[in-house]
């Protein structure tokens, strides 16, 4: 006995206000990314807080595919001179070539100007960069900590944060970015205090970073924290709740 061969359904365009049910070929299901914003998919969170003639940056460690994690040892924290250090939240990729383009363009300064760059300077460079890509910009919200020089010699703290294109906020006190800027706004804004020496600012943003992150699935895993000071600068790696 011959099975009976299956008609093969044919799609149709039939006029928007016939019903869906008419169709003989159903339209396929609206799918879109599980994730609310690219810039969460990778994950990640830093801030940066200003004390007394010192200021500290710090991060989170996680790298994830979303809930997925991949490593317990990516770094968005980098170093463009002595007294200016860069922290990347978000896309990865764009996390390595951002800091690539912006090693490249300090030290094109650094060559023509014959003068080490300042964090003012350096901050109008990182949101010009940002905003020559406005229509495809980079999935990035730059964090920026460093030490100006002032017109006395001596070194003042200095923070600055954009978004994707570039919109400088500067700060006195702190700045944040990262899929936890909504805790790390909450939990700083009760710890920070002015005038915080080297040691206090270091436990006041690692216990903000700390307890931020542990309320946020993107972020955490660790951390490492900079302090910037007149006469070094101190690096501490923490470590975080791993689930």
């Amino acid at each position: 006995m011959e099975e009976a061969l299956e008609q093969p359904q044919l799609r149709v365009f039939l006029h928007p206000l016939l019903h869906p049910a008419l169709l003989p070929v159903s339209y396929p299901r609206d799918i879109r990314p599980t994730w609310s914003s690219i810039m969460e998919y990778n994950g990640g969170s830093v801030i940066a807080m200003v004390g007394k003639d010192c200021v500290a940056i710090a991060s989170d460690l996680r790298l994830g595919n979303q809930a997925l994690g991949i490593s317990s040892n990516f770094t968005k924290i980098f170093p463009m001179t002595n007294r200016i250090f860069l922290g990347l939240p978000g896309l990865a990729t764009d996390v390595t070539t951002l800091k690539e383009t912006f090693r490249y363009r300090v030290n094109m300064y650094t060559i023509k100007e014959e003068r080490e760059i300042e964090p003012e300077t350096f901050a109008h460079l990182v949101s010009s960069t940002l905003y020559e890509r406005r229509f495809g910009p980079y999935f990035i919200e730059p964090v920026m900590a460093g030490l100006q020089k002032a017109a006395d010699g001596s070194l003042k703290p200095y923070i600055a944060a954009t978004d994707l294109i570039g919109c400088l906020n500067f700060a006195k006190d702190f700045v944040v970015a990262g899929t936890a800027s909504s805790k790390l706004f909450g939990v700083a804004e009760g710890l920070w205090e002015p005038d915080l020496g080297p040691e206090d600012l270091f436990e006041t943003i690692s216990q903000t970073l700390l307890n931020a992150v542990d309320r946020d699935a993107y972020s955490g895993w660790g951390a490492e924290v900079y302090v910037l000071t007149k006469d070094k600068v101190i690096k501490r790696t923490l470590k975080g709740r791993m689930d």
